[in-house]
């Protein structure tokens, strides 16, 4: 029921967040005129649901180390990978959006820039260390890599509240926002991706299962 559930959520919103952003949403952003202004919607969705998503690895970790549960780090590591996509994805669509109106494929000066790259290093050094493990003390490591790690995703999203943004602003709760970011097609894109996320999440986390499954089968059979 749940499954079925999220299924249909992605499938209608992001059916929704499509007919929005073309339909709807105006391309003109910062004063300039161009139709990839429209990637920012799911630029931006990427960028919050990742940062959901590696919220996740960090509670699964932290509930890991706690009670050593195999499905807390199955949700640690499904999240970690996902998040790592979604930030992966966020950098490609912002510097595609950033090419627009900056005029610069990326921006070393600007702090949400920067410190959203430091994010991505450090979730690529999480999956590398994950997948070197070999046993449970190998996955402690791992665990508490994602509790600690996770310290820099609010960093990223403070950055630009902490210190001068050079280039973003601060979308929420900023009322004098000049991105012209139509708050209904962003609402409605967040939905679509969050759905996203969980279905995927879903799908990965059986994955998860049937790689063990397939471990303790060999293992029992030698």
């Amino acid at each position: 029921m749940w499954s079925r559930a999220v299924r249909w959520g992605t499938f209608i919103a992001g059916l929704a967040s499509i007919v929005l952003v073309f339909g709807f949403a105006s391309s003109t952003m910062y004063g300039i005129e161009h139709g990839a202004n429209l990637i920012a919607y799911w630029h931006i969705a990427l960028a919050w649901t990742s940062s959901v998503a590696l919220a996740t690895t960090f509670l699964g970790s932290v509930f890991y180390l706690r009670y050593e549960g195999r499905f807390w780090n199955r949700l640690a590591h499904s999240a970690g990978e996902i998040g790592f996509l979604f930030a992966t994805l966020t950098l490609i669509t912002g510097s595609i959006w950033g090419k627009v109106i900056w005029n610069s494929w990326w921006e070393w000066s600007d702090v949400r820039l920067v410190t959203f790259l430091i994010v991505w290093l450090v979730y690529a050094g999480y999956l590398v260390v994950y997948s070197s493990t070999e046993n449970s003390d190998d996955e402690r490591y791992a665990s508490v890599y994602g509790v600690l790690g996770f310290v820099t995703v609010p960093i990223s999203y403070a950055a630009t509240r902490l210190w001068t943004p050079t280039f973003h602003e601060a979308t929420l709760g900023n009322g004098n926002v000049s991105a012209n970011i139509d708050p209904l097609t962003l609402v409605v894109s967040i939905l679509a991706v969050t759905f996203l996320y969980a279905y995927l999440m879903g799908v990965r986390i059986k994955l998860h299962e049937l790689e063990d499954k397939v471990h303790w089968g060999n293992a029992h059979n030698r």
